[in-house]
């Protein structure tokens, strides 16, 4: 079994149709672009033991953000082993092992969210799925660019075109799975009919049976944030789930079966092959940036060619990965409060669904244009435009608050579904930038080592974006409590404004609950968490589109003798 997994066991055959190969490439970054939905997770994951919303020992949404920087750290790192690794033994053995360790991640996972270890939830999903996310990304890169020599663009935009793709369809799995599952606490009735007791640390109880228990509260502006609709009110804690761990049990075992099948088609071409009366380019100015010429994988790191294609590699996915790991949390606070009727939790949730589908077309078409305009001139579109609608969210939030009206929803729309094409057509075209500027020869191996910088971008982006979130939410809640009445504070928590910081660590205390008593008038900061954090990534792009407009052919010393 293990030979017929090897690279020399998978030849193609004389007139075997190289179009064959993309279904396995589709299908192995189908599953494992299901990454990318890591977000529609969150809502659940947050309200593992309140349910309908957060609990005191509930996690926070910093800590499960982390576990999706985890994924995409051990991605990268695992494709820089793997991908020279992927050289000798062939896409097969790589794919095959990927099935194994993203569809036992989720396994390992499930287990940590059942039994509350969170520890284990890092180690299945992001330390071994990493692994796995890593393993199966690069199986297929080299292999199609060895099929699609004449269009190298495309091929690489068609393989990773499913990455993207894959949180679409793991939309439409992720959710139904978690209702079906789903289980809703025991309800005690509404605020006003039950007594509420508030101790030392922030935490409600109420009393049953002559017993204290934990409760959640449900205030009016959180209804629109419940996984499934229900009543206002006091709910007990720990009486019902959420239903996360059962689904990650399902999509483990769906996403091993469909990669095992996939890494069985895989097939690779006979040395020397090349497409019916094609002919390589000619080296002229006009393909200066193309070269004839290989370069070892290990030559390759001492080039800054490889420097630069990773910081632009780096910069261009932590401006969007960021954003991705929390883009229903963030879709519902710059929205949820200013438009309730048309931004619920359908309403986010079909967001981070067209994001997939953006980010999926864009891989194909920016990869697939590149082929015309030249990687260079490429990634000039993708940084230059970045940095204008990344610059123009926090003018889109400010006035959203002010004035809520749906055109700045659509504005908003559009804005970060344009720089979702561009951040998975970076994804997309570096491969084939790589091939051009290193030859085919080794691109597998140097593409694995190349995607360190996502794992870096893995961590800058989600620090960032929560990082500076939490500081935001931190000054917001206090310029709110100094607008409001001790009094009415002490009435709504059953604590004094002297307690903040405790009342705040046991999630009693929110922007949400705050704004409930504030004095009319008073504008939601809800919006503008995210404005701080879209200024930087504008900025990390000026960096990236300096480091592209640098870009030389390799010199000739580092190329492979004939």
């Amino acid at each position: 079994m293990l030979e017929k997994m090897l690279k020399d066991h998978i030849v193609a055959k004389p007139g075997f149709n190289r179009w064959l190969t993309a279904p396995a490439a589709l299908g192995i970054h189908l599953c494992i672009g299901s990454v990318y939905a890591w977000s529609l997770f969150n809502p659940s994951l947050i309200k593992r033991l309140g349910v309908v919303t957060s609990a005191a020992d509930d996690w926070s949404l910093k800590s499960v953000v982390w576990i999706f920087t985890v994924a995409i750290v051990f991605l990268g790192l695992s494709a820089a082993v793997a991908g020279k690794w992927l050289e000798k033994v062939g896409p097969r053995m790589v794919g095959a092992l990927a099935a194994i360790c993203w569809g036992g991640g989720f396994i390992i996972g499930g287990i940590g969210i059942l039994t509350g270890q969170l520890w284990l939830l890092y180690l299945g999903y992001g330390v071994i799925g990493g692994i796995g996310l890593g393993l199966g990304y690069v199986s297929p890169v080299s292999t199609l660019i060895r099929w699609f020599p004449d269009r190298r663009g495309m091929a690489t935009g068609l393989a990773i075109m499913g990455f993207g793709g894959g949180a679409m369809i793991a939309k439409f799995m992720i959710e139904p799975f978690i209702k079906i599952f789903y289980k809703a606490p025991e309800y005690l009735g509404t605020i006003d009919a039950i007594t509420l007791t508030t101790d030392e640390t922030g935490r409600r109880f109420a009393e049953i049976a002559g017993q204290l228990k934990e409760v959640v509260v449900v205030g009016a502006n959180d209804v629109a944030n419940m996984l499934v609709p229900g009543d206002p009110g006091i709910y007990v804690v720990g009486t019902g789930t959420v239903g996360v761990a059962q689904a990650f049990f399902t999509l483990g075992a769906i996403y091993f079966v469909i990669m095992m099948i996939a890494a069985f088609s895989y097939r690779v071409p006979a040395e020397g092959w090349k497409p019916a009366g094609w002919e390589p380019p000619p080296e002229d100015k006009q393909n200066a940036m193309i070269s004839k010429h290989h370069v070892h994988i290990d030559e390759a790191l001492k080039t800054p060619q490889f420097y630069q294609l990773w910081i632009v590699l780096c910069f261009n996915v932590t401006a969007g990965i960021g954003v991705l790991a929390v883009a229903k949390t963030m879709m519902n606070e710059i929205f949820g409060s200013t438009l309730p009727d048309i931004v619920d939790f359908g309403f986010a949730s079909t967001y981070v669904l067209m994001i997939s589908v953006f980010n999926m077309c864009g891989r194909f078409v920016w990869a697939s244009a590149s082929d015309y305009l030249g990687r260079r001139n490429t990634y000039w579109i993708f940084f230059t435009l970045g940095i204008i609608l990344y610059c123009s969210i926090p003018y889109t939030a400010q006035q959203v608050s002010v004035n809520p009206s749906i055109v700045w929803l659509v504005y908003f729309y559009a804005a970060t579904m344009i720089i979702f094409t561009m951040y998975g057509g970076g994804f997309a075209t570096i491969p084939a930038y790589l091939a051009d500027i290193f030859g085919t020869k080794y691109v597998g191996g140097i593409h694995g080592r190349l995607l360190t910088a996502w794992s870096s971008a893995g961590v800058f982006g989600p620090l960032a974006i929560t990082s500076l979130r939490e500081i935001s939410v931190k000054n917001a809640i206090n310029d709110l409590v100094d607008k409001i009445d001790p009094s009415t504070f002490q009435v709504k928590f059953g604590a004094g404004i002297d307690q903040l910081d405790q009342l705040v660590a046991a999630k009693t205390v929110t922007i949400n609950k705050l704004m409930e008593i504030a004095p009319i008038g008073t504008v939601d900061p809800t919006p503008s968490l995210y404005n701080t954090t879209m200024y930087l990534m504008a900025t990390i792009l000026f960096v990236a589109l300096v480091a592209n407009a640098l870009m030389k052919p390799v010199n000739p010393k580092h190329h492979m003798k004939e």
